[in-house]
């Protein structure tokens, strides 16, 4: 049967670890906030150290957005290599490939360390020429890979139909992953190494030559001589790093698909958006083909059920014998506006750090996040540290910055227009919309069971008008990527409070 999104939600609950909400005072030389690949890559190398670390996750441990990845281990960049070299010099890209080519190699050590039951395994990885792109592409890319010190071997073709003499190259050597079983793996680990789960949602974060207060919306409080801010858009951050990256949606589907019919390898196109496709082991005579693309800024559409079908129609001209749709989902990557993470010593502080900013390689940078930032705090330095410094201020993506920052500022715009419905009233079951309330605007949800949700449309993080996901059935700010409940709640960063005036 097909799997909707809002029941999609059910099959990433999380990795079962026992995390409790967090009572009273605790204390730990790192506290860790957020349970996905840069959390707990950093709270497991820290707790293999000897480090007393706590991990506290507003959710279940591990069911966030590295819950809704596809897995793609690639050290080629995705926004390419020419433009990484234009915008970040060619040292810049060199250290960006060598770092995300070790955050591969690391997540194959710690896989058959822990011996964890996650499928890793080497690949070959292919980018292909899209029909409607400049066949130029090709060639300046596989230049660009041999400036950067990447392996690229210039090819004729791919596995699919049409394509059979598409431009194209191949990467050796890269991965994929089940990634929440690799997870559970890293969370037996750091339990086993004395590091304690926390499932509470952190309010503040605040730093002294002590060290660093962090306090939770329930009352909870931990001392920490250190803290890691992993929460896919950092919390902690009102402008600094927000303003420099982007919030994009992006969809995934999957399809039975008869096993040995497509080759084990990793494949993209060069489209903007591109389209991605990997294999995933499946039962008896059936692999999973998992198929992603059709990315749109956050809160800029709500066609979600539409370009799932635009990416099934375009797996299926390539892949005629595709079998049944199994799953569908959507995630949320930030796209920093110069390709590179935010990953370091948050901006003005010497005890907090931060990783975010993963540009649609989450699982890559979550590991480079787990050495860079160990090697911060148990040694002060990192070769990796200036190439991913979240205080850059990066001068020669000025043209994306002030393009992304006044997208942010038109949405506030959406203040003075009219209401999506003229009453909460109008609205049926399973339905969300804006309606406007004298001078103000509502976020108005009725549920299956008829009840009717209405809190206010500013997003808690800096007050941007939040819009209706048809698709996750959520509230997505555009600004700056933060999510809401059908009834408020926060579930994704910068925010961490609920929308104000929740009734229902």
């Amino acid at each position: 049967m097909n799997v909707t999104s809002e029941q999609s939600r059910s099959i990433w609950p999380g990795l079962g670890v026992d995390a409790r909400p967090l009572e009273g005072e605790a204390k730990a030389e790192v506290a860790v906030v957020g349970s996905g690949m840069a959390g707990m890559s950093v709270a497991y190398e820290l707790a293999r150290s000897g480090k007393q670390v706590v991990v506290l996750d507003r959710g279940p441990i591990g069911g966030g957005m590295t819950s809704r990845t596809t897995a793609h281990l690639s050290s080629y960049s995705d926004d390419s290599f020419r433009e990484l070299i234009r915008v970040r010099g060619l040292d810049a890209a060199k250290g960006w490939q060598e770092s995300q080519a070790a955050a591969i190699s690391r997540i194959e050590e710690i896989q058959a360390e822990l011996g964890a039951a996650c499928s890793f395994r080497r690949l070959d990885a292919f980018l292909f020429l899209a029909p409607e792109t400049d066949p130029s592409v090709i060639d300046m890319e596989l230049v660009a890979s041999a400036q950067v010190g990447m392996i690229a071997l210039r090819e004729e073709g791919v596995p699919f139909v049409g394509h059979e003499s598409t431009p194209a190259l191949r990467f050796p050597s890269q991965a994929t992953f089940h990634p929440t079983k690799y997870l559970q793996a890293l969370a037996g680990a750091i339990s086993q190494n004395g590091g304690r789960f926390f499932q509470s949602a952190v309010a503040s974060v605040e730093e002294s030559e002590a060290g660093v207060v962090l306090t939770t919306l329930s009352g909870g409080r931990i001392q920490a001589e250190a803290v890691v801010i992993a929460t896919n858009a950092p919390i902690n951050d009102r402008l600094g790093i927000s303003a420099k990256q982007a919030p994009y949606r992006t969809y995934v589907v999957a399809f039975e698909i008869p096993r040995g019919s497509l080759p084990d390898a990793l494949y993209w196109d060069t489209l903007d958006p591109y389209h991605y496709v990997r294999l995933e082991s499946g039962e008896g005579e059936s692999d999973i083909l998992i198929v992603g693309g059709e990315d749109h800024k956050t809160g800029h559409s709500n066609d979600g059920n539409e370009r799932i079908l635009s990416l099934a129609r375009w797996t299926r001209a390539l892949v005629p014998n595709l079998g049944r749709e199994v799953a569908r989902w959507s995630g949320q990557v930030l796209e920093p506006i110069d390709y590179m993470g935010f990953i370091g010593r948050s901006p003005g502080q010497k005890r907090v750090f931060v990783s975010t900013g993963d540009s649609g390689q989450g699982i890559t940078h979550g590991a480079v996040a787990g050495m860079l930032l160990s090697d911060l705090i148990l040694r002060g330095e990192s070769p990796w540290e200036q190439v991913y410094d979240a205080a850059r201020k990066p001068v020669k993506a000025m043209g994306e910055f002030i393009r992304e920052n006044a997208s942010a500022v038109k949405h506030f715009a959406d203040y003075l227009a009219s209401g999506e419905v003229a009453s909460a009233e109008a609205l049926k079951p399973g339905e969300g919309a804006i309606v406007r309330r004298g001078l103000s605007k509502i976020a108005a949800y009725r549920a299956d069971d008829g009840t009717l949700f209405q809190c206010s449309a500013a997003c808690t993080h800096l007050g941007c008008h939040v819009h209706w996901n048809s698709f996750e059935r959520c509230w997505d700010c555009p600004c700056h990527g933060s999510h809401f409940a059908p009834n408020g709640e926060a579930i994704n960063a910068p925010a961490f409070s609920p929308l104000t005036g929740s009734t229902g």
